[in-house]
């Protein structure tokens, strides 16, 4: 169940998409999850060759149809996605939802932090280690946080959103986190369980 997932049916859950657009600073791949839900979306990459000719006492054409918007990784990022966005905040009611970074990756951080400098708006955060999933899955499946157990391979991801959400955790260390990176003394985020790979949740099922 992924970020793009949960925040489209938060975003279709409130009702706040009849009848309107979203737009999209990201990848193909949110565009994808939106339309399939039923829900209008446009941007993204489609986006991505486009300029704005600035002049003085210009008017910008904004699409008075968006409801809601949505950011993403999106190496394609230029002037007129940012221009786009900040003028759907400024003048359309709608709801401002961020998609958490990959690791290894230029964030999307950088992209969500330029826009709420322009429009002096923050976003929802829909990923990881915001309880905004959590919150969700709680609520869609009717279990318990101490009947659940959050795996991964990211301390500050992974881990930290097992805790904020109140579950147990387990670490697996065949990811982006070594064993002396969760040993070393300014860690400060411990799971409470760990093991090398998760193929060793195996051989406790057969205990």
């Amino acid at each position: 169940m992924s970020s793009p997932y949960i925040q489209l049916c938060d975003i279709s859950g409130i009702g706040a998409l009849l009848n309107v657009q979203v737009y999209v600073i990201g990848g193909e791949g949110i565009l994808e999850e939106l339309r399939l839900a039923g829900i209008a979306a446009f941007g993204g990459p489609g986006d991505a060759n486009k300029t704005i000719n600035l002049k003085q006492n210009c008017f910008v054409e904004y699409d008075k149809s968006v409801g809601a918007v949505v950011v993403g990784i999106d190496p394609n990022i230029n002037y007129y996605k940012l221009q786009s966005l900040e003028i759907s905040l400024d003048y359309c009611p709608q709801q401002f939802v961020y998609i958490k970074d990959l690791y290894g990756y230029i964030c999307a951080g950088c992209m969500v932090a330029a826009i709420c400098g322009s429009t002096q708006k923050e976003p929802v955060v829909a990923g990881k280690p915001s309880t905004f999933m959590m919150e969700f899955l709680l609520k869609k499946f009717n279990v318990s946080c101490s009947k659940m157990c959050t795996v991964g391979d990211r301390l500050d991801t992974d881990v930290l959103f097992g805790q904020n959400a109140g579950c147990k955790t387990l670490l697996v260390l065949s990811g982006c986190t070594t064993q002396s990176a969760l040993q070393d003394p300014s860690n400060n985020i411990q799971p409470d369980y760990y093991t090398s790979k998760i193929s060793d949740m195996l051989d406790l099922s057969g205990a």
